[in-house]
């Protein structure tokens, strides 16, 4: 009887954090959109010459993401998840602090600076996930994960509503009140996250793993770990690549930035919208299932982006853009989270986290030249071959590789 107890109460430990994480995930998760919808644009507003180097501050925000993963492990594995995610929120609003400011000195390179610190504050985010499944049973893990990127919903909302109703604030300088409003957004993600009641201090054996931790070359060496990690490189990647480059697309063939914005928002609701029940279906069908679910929903986002550039092609293809990202990346996050030990978690995390993002922000800056240089036609082209090979790499791992269970 006691021993049930003790489980409900870890259980209610569990969720309720989950929740806090999911309504931080709403506020500091709420720069991503910003960054995204208008972080190109602003930069090709205080760009007086090469236009392709206007994605270059969105670039800065993956760099920062990729750069910040392993110092934001280190620093939780030394101080715990609830003080380590309070400073990143703050990192964020300094940020955006930053960030405004070299609107209004019309600085591009302080910009692309300040939305790296913008991403180091989101490297502290993208972890929430993770943190959601911190003394959740394997078969909770999904709906953990999904509870808290579900958070992103209202992100999704908050992020592009705080671009259109500061536009204008404070011209001629354009962009500007956006930004104040991400140091509003960390500030409040801030708050709620003091009400996190992970353990903190230094990483703990779990109970049933008597085995030492492995070395993290023999844990990223498990074919599980790497088909996982090209699945989620190779979907976040492509999903990177695509949304940084649409709304240029969109303002270049005439259509107006509030279409472009609009569309993001579509696009990040999508992202996040199906949380809600994406834990479930990878309880019902399976981690790989969704995986390859979530890549044929981006092959079939850039076959309606070549369709043409109409308002529905551009929104419609941005909402299976993020649709095919939820499972993807969901899917293959849930994959990764098999593969390592309690004790393994951080420094697996973070060493995920840095290939991961690095990969984005390469990404996310050779979106701008190819978009210049090739048009958005063939931007969609390169979606093809990314997909096939993650589709190959999942099947050959199902159907040949045993599954590993470090945790038994």
């Amino acid at each position: 009887m006691e021993k049930a107890a003790i489980l409900s109460l870890g259980e209610r430990v569990v969720r309720r954090n989950a929740l806090i994480l999911a309504g931080a995930q709403a506020l500091v998760g709420g720069a991503a959109p910003v960054v995204i919808s208008i972080g190109g644009l602003a930069g090709a507003w205080l760009l007086l010459d090469d236009k392709s180097l206007a994605t270059l501050p969105v670039t800065g925000f993956n760099l920062g993401i990729a750069l910040g993963a392993l110092p934001a492990a280190a620093l939780m594995r030394a101080v715990g998840r609830r003080l380590g995610f309070v400073s990143g929120a703050l990192v964020t609003s300094t940020g955006g602090l930053v960030a405004t400011l070299a609107l209004f000195g019309g600085n591009f390179w302080l910009f692309a600076l300040a939305l790296l610190l913008i991403g180091v504050g989101g490297a502290f985010t993208q972890q929430y996930r993770f943190a959601a499944t911190d003394g959740a049973s394997r078969t909770y893990q999904p709906r953990a994960i999904g509870i808290v990127l579900a958070g992103g919903i209202l992100a999704a909302v908050i992020g592009p509503q705080t671009v259109r109703l500061t536009d204008g604030l404070f011209l001629p300088v354009n962009f500007a009140g956006a930004f104040v409003g991400v140091i509003i957004l960390g500030i409040l993600g801030a708050g709620i996250l003091t009400f996190l009641r992970i353990p903190d201090g230094p990483e703990e054996t779990h109970p049933d793993d008597a085995i030492p931790a492995r070395p993290l070359s023999e844990i990223v060496a498990q074919p599980r770990f790497l088909v996982a990690l090209l699945c989620g490189v190779g979907t976040y990647g492509v999903m990177s690549f695509v949304m940084t480059g649409a709304p240029l697309a969109i303002v270049g063939c005439g259509l107006s930035q509030d279409v472009a914005v609009l569309g993001i928002q579509w696009h990040v609701l999508a992202m996040f919208g199906p949380s809600f029940f994406t834990g479930r279906l990878i309880a019902r069908f399976g981690r790989e299932v969704i995986v390859a679910t979530g890549l044929l929903l981006l092959a079939a986002s850039g076959g309606i982006f070549m369709a043409g550039l109409a308002v529905w092609n551009f929104w419609i293809g941005l909402a299976l853009l993020g649709l095919g990202w939820n499972f993807g990346f969901i899917g293959a996050t849930a994959m990764v989270a098999e593969t390592y030990r309690p004790a393994e978690k951080n420094k697996t995390q973070g060493a995920h986290d840095f290939v991961l993002f690095s990969t984005v922000a390469f990404a996310s800056f050779m979106s701008g030249r190819t978009f210049v240089a090739a048009g958005w036609e063939a931007m969609n082209v390169v979606i093809f071959p990314i997909v096939t090979l993650c589709l190959v790499a999942l099947v050959v791992q199902s159907r040949f590789a045993p599954r590993t269970q470090p945790r038994a």
